[in-house]
């Protein structure tokens, strides 16, 4: 037998509502009559019932109309749609009076019933469509009951968070999963319900409840907690043997890149954890929308996921550029998905092929440059260092010169900390690029507006040690770490992805952004982590393996370099550095230099040459003092905490304990 839905086309559902609506707005006026007649309405009051129903049902309607209320899915209804109804019935109420007060009695009920009618005719459509939205919710989970193989699930986290994706997956068709309990940490929520289900307790509760409600997974929806909250869940979990995932993250959803339903595996980046990034939206679309924005490397970690977050701003235009098609092609697609398809160009390209870079220029004229393009992989590049210089450096070069010829608004250069006092050929180039776009601002001020912007290593990219650890740990181990000291500053893609657009947005030209990346993180123990989560224990069920530092390495990444002046910015976990910009003339010739011995001269002598146009290159030296500095947080409008230095200076360096580095930088 065919099933009944609340599924119909326009027309049809235009006639059902001007029925159903008629038939309770007649009824309210009827029983209003009754109830202020005591159920005996004189022959008078009768003959003005009948007048005023043939102008006050239709003038409900007209107003039901304009407010939007003839036109709805009927299986939807919310505090909106119910605002909308009140207003319409309030004009109603309002041209009823003025029709009373001009010509009384006779044309217009009295006020008794115009006060009944009101609250009658309310409660009798916002009960119609009620029971529209309950029989089309009773219906669906009929359809998709637990008697369809649903897996029973809990949900940790009775938040805001939790209540849309218990009410997601209750009614999406096809998500197979059927949530009998929610558990979450405020005590002021136990014994309540949500959404009709239970809420119990704390998470450490559930392995007592675990047999009785027949749990076969568990799903954390918890996007705001600290991580290390996350991983007690994680690892109470993994004790009871209940397989778990986790709702993207607050930036994923804050973006609109994903929906809360949309679960994942629990992930590194979930454990490290980093605090939820407040952007400066309008100073960010002030500068992005309507707007024709270039990003090289776009088909990369950074470069994609700024293509994301850009198009979301509006822009008028997108150029997503990169030299691997396949790349290019993805994140094509997926702005497509995304709905940015009538402002997305994707541009197969290499940024040294000059002909065609200034082809791009000429036809598209771009007013925003983010320049992601760039060789990243600091023992590849240690082997040929002519690559790393021609594509980092002069590739760099070549590009901030078109965007000073073609008048571009903004060149942002996406660096690296490994730019600070560098040991790797990939820190010195990106260093000597940093010192070029620098030199461009300062010889010609007033014109486009040059910065870099500097952060660590990012989770989850294509040059990342996640993916690396990920493979060998399905591989059954050991998983290979350089050095137990070895340490690492780490930031998520959409999160060091919004401080790049923030840091471009506020930019006025020759700084270096140098983002907060919080605590530094040891290798070994994101190893250890890595393999706790997925279910395993290090040194028994998957061994690690120390191997050694690697050419160009360092133990611990720095924040800032000698000759560097330190200023705040309005944005907390963003900090400018300002140095002495370089000549320019000389640095072209410098570069110069670079591009007739590139291919001709040996390694060595190529990183001597470069160590003459960054002197604080030391090719395969550890950093002088291996420790870790640290940044004071700047007083402004977000942090003005005493930091006990005199005039509110800013101490740039914290030392380490006795031979180790600072495990907690102040930022």
């Amino acid at each position: 037998m065919k099933k009944f839905h609340l599924n119909f086309s326009p027309p049809q559902r235009l006639v059902l509502l001007l029925f159903l609506y008629s038939a309770e707005l007649t009824a309210s006026l009827w029983m209003a009559y009754d109830l202020r007649f005591d159920f005996v309405v004189d022959p008078a009051s009768c003959q003005e019932r009948y007048f005023v129903l043939i102008w006050l049902v239709p003038l409900q309607l007209v107003l039901l109309g304009i407010f939007y209320q003839l036109r709805p899915l009927l299986a939807y209804f919310s505090t909106p749609d119910l605002r909308r109804m009140f207003h319409a019935l309030f004009f109603s109420l309002i041209v009823s009076l003025v029709v009373w007060m001009v010509w009384g009695e006779g044309f217009a009920p009295p006020r008794g019933v115009l006060a009944m009618d009101f609250i009658f005719s309310l409660m009798g459509l916002a009960g119609i469509r009620l029971a529209m939205r309950n029989f089309q919710e009773s219906s669906t989970v009929r359809r998709k009951g637990p008697g369809r193989q649903r897996r029973r699930v809990v949900i940790l986290g009775a938040g805001d968070t939790g209540a849309v994706l218990a009410k997601e997956l209750s009614l999406k068709a096809g998500s197979g999963l059927f949530p009998v309990a929610f558990f979450d940490d405020d005590p002021q929520k136990y014994n309540s319900r949500v959404h009709d289900i239970p809420v119990l307790g704390p998470p450490e509760m559930l392995p007592e409840v675990m047999e009785k409600l027949q749990i076969q997974e568990a799903i954390i929806a918890m996007p705001s907690a600290p991580a290390k909250r996350i991983g007690e869940i994680v690892r109470l979990l993994r004790a009871a043997n209940v397989p778990c995932k986790t709702v993207p993250s607050l930036d994923q959803l804050a973006l609109g890149q994903v929906r809360v339903s949309q679960l994942r595996n629990v992930e590194i980046q979930d454990l490290l954890g980093r605090e939820k990034v407040e952007l400066e939206v309008e100073n960010i679309r002030h500068v992005l929308q309507d707007r024709v924005v270039l990003v090289t490397g776009a088909g990369g970690s950074i470069g994609s996921e700024l293509c994301r977050q850009i198009a979301s701003y509006r822009c008028k235009l997108l150029l997503l550029l990169d030299r691997s098609e396949p790349n290019v092609f993805q994140v094509e697609q997926e702005l497509i998905r995304l709905e940015h398809g009538q402002r997305i160009v994707p541009l197969v390209s290499d940024i040294l092929d000059q002909a065609r870079m200034r082809q791009i220029f000429e036809r598209f004229h771009p007013e925003v440059v983010f320049h992601a393009a760039a060789h990243k992989h600091v023992p590849m590049m240690e082997h040929q260092p002519d690559e790393a210089i021609q594509n980092n450096s002069l590739g760099t070069a070549q590009l901030a010169d078109l965007a000073l010829e073609f008048g571009v608004e903004r060149f942002t250069l996406i660096s690296t900390d490994k730019a600070i006092n560098p040991t790797s050929v990939m820190g010195a180039t990106k260093r000597l690029a940093e010192i070029y776009v620098q030199a461009l601002h300062a010889a010609y001020p007033g014109q486009t507006k040059f910065m870099a912007v500097r952060f660590g290593n990012v989770l989850g990219s294509s040059g990342s040690v996640i993916p690396v650890f990920h493979r060998q740990i399905a591989e059954g181990g050991p998983v290979k770490v350089t050095h137990p000291e070895m340490t690492r500053y780490f930031m998520t893609i959409p999160e060091a992805s919004m401080l790049v657009l923030q840091s471009a947005a506020q930019g006025t030209g020759g700084e270096i952004f140098v983002l907060d990346m919080g605590r530094p993180v040891k290798i070994v123990d994101l190893a250890r982590q890595m393999i706790e989560s997925s279910g395993l224990k290090p040194d028994e069920d998957i061994q690690i393996e120390f191997t050694g530092i690697r050419p160009g390495e360092k133990l611990f990444e720095e924040i800032t370099r000698k000759g560097e002046n330190f200023a705040p910015t309005t944005h907390p976990k963003i900090f400018r550095f300002l140095s002495q910009p370089r000549d320019l003339a000389v640095l072209r010739q410098t570069l110069q230099n670079f591009r007739d011995s590139l291919h001709q001269v040996e390694e060595g002598k190529l990183k001597l040459l470069l160590q003459a146009a960054v002197p604080d290159y030391k090719p395969g030296a550890a950093p002088h003092s291996q420790m870790v500095p640290s940044i004071a947080k700047p007083e402004g409008p977000h942090n003005r905490e005493k930091n006990g230095t005199e005039n509110g200076k800013h101490q740039l360096f914290g030392l380490p304990e006795a031979g180790k580095p600072n495990p907690v930088p102040v930022v």
